[in-house]
């Protein structure tokens, strides 16, 4: 490969790189290398191993992993996915919460339910008792 050809290819991926990282991503492609090598018209195979571009795939991910670790995902679906991921994390979370809340309202309900009857039979026995024979002998009434 000529050195101008080198240098054109070169300046390709890095203005697609550019790109991917600034959040242009075609509606077809991810921010990744293949969709970088897509769209600069160049192989993939050519940023793997001792090939030509390979120092530019480590460029490109090094700064692709630098945005991610300072909050900014340039790919749209990557940060939707990453949201949801969170999202969905949350609402698990409420989800356990509420679960326990109904457990100890359940068992709130059981044993006030337990009390009432317990106080209703009691209540029953009360006035059974009352007028059963008795020994105790009522007053009358004052005038």
């Amino acid at each position: 490969m000529a050195p101008a050809q080198r240098t054109e290819n070169e300046n390709r991926i890095r203005a697609a790189a550019d790109r991917r990282l600034r959040g242009e991503i075609p509606p077809d492609g991810k921010c990744d290398i293949k969709t970088l090598a897509s769209e600069a018209a160049v192989d993939r195979t050519a940023f793997y191993d001792t090939r030509p571009c390979a120092h530019l795939r480590v460029e490109f991910e090094r700064r692709l992993q630098t945005l991610q670790q300072a909050g900014e995902i340039p790919d749209p679906r990557e940060a939707q996915i990453t949201r949801l991921k969170a999202e969905n994390a949350k609402l698990k979370e409420r989800l356990d919460h509420a679960g326990q809340a109904i457990d100890e309202l359940t068992d709130f309900r059981t044993q006030a339910l337990a009390r009432l009857a317990a106080q209703h039979e009691e209540i029953v026995r009360l006035r059974e008792a009352a007028l059963g024979p008795s020994r105790v002998s009522r007053l009358p009434e004052p005038l």
